[in-house]
C-alpha cells in the first residue's frame, strides 16, 4: 500500500478495498453485536468494528479482495499489517496475491485455527513487478 494508509473499518471498508464490496459470508460488526467472540477489537476496544465471518459461512469459504496496487521497487515496498482472530471453528485465514497477469492466486501466508483467544499482529511485505491485488 501506500505510505501508511490505515485502515480500522470504523466508517466504511477503507479505501484498500472496493468500498463496502464485502463477499457473502463477511460482516463488519464490533464486539457490541452479541455474536459471540470477540468481544472487543485489538485494543479492546469493544464500540470498534472490525470484519468478521458470519456463522452460517462455517463450512465454505469467503474472500476480500484489495483495490489493484502499482508494482514495488526499491523505492515502493509494500508492507501490510493487520490484526486477526482465529479460533478452532474459525478454519484457516490465507492471503494470497494475484498479479496481473495472472489468473491464479499465489497463497503467500496463512493460519489455522488456534488455541488462542486473542487478537495477534503480522506484517508481510510485497514485492511484485506488475500491478497486483491481495
Amino acid at each position: 500500500g501506500s505510505s501508511g494508509d490505515k485502515c480500522d473499518f470504523e466508517t466504511n471498508l477503507c479505501k484498500a478495498f472496493h468500498e463496502f464490496n464485502l463477499q457473502p459470508g463477511w460482516i463488519r460488526r464490533n464486539g457490541q453485536s452479541g455474536i459471540g467472540p470477540p468481544y472487543s477489537d485489538h485494543n479492546g476496544n469493544d464500540s470498534a468494528y472490525f470484519l468478521s465471518l458470519s456463522s452460517e459461512m462455517q463450512s465454505s469459504s469467503a474472500t476480500l479482495r484489495t483495490n489493484v496496487f502499482l508494482p514495488t521497487d526499491e523505492e515502493h515496498v509494500c508492507q501490510i499489517k493487520f490484526y486477526y482472530w482465529v479460533n478452532q471453528m474459525s478454519g484457516t485465514l490465507m492471503v494470497g496475491l494475484q498479479k496481473d497477469a495472472e489468473d491464479t492466486v499465489t497463497n503467500i501466508w496463512q493460519v489455522s485455527g488456534e488455541l488462542h483467544d486473542q487478537w495477534k499482529a503480522k506484517t508481510i511485505t510485497i514485492n511484485s513487478t506488475e500491478k497486483y491485488e491481495v
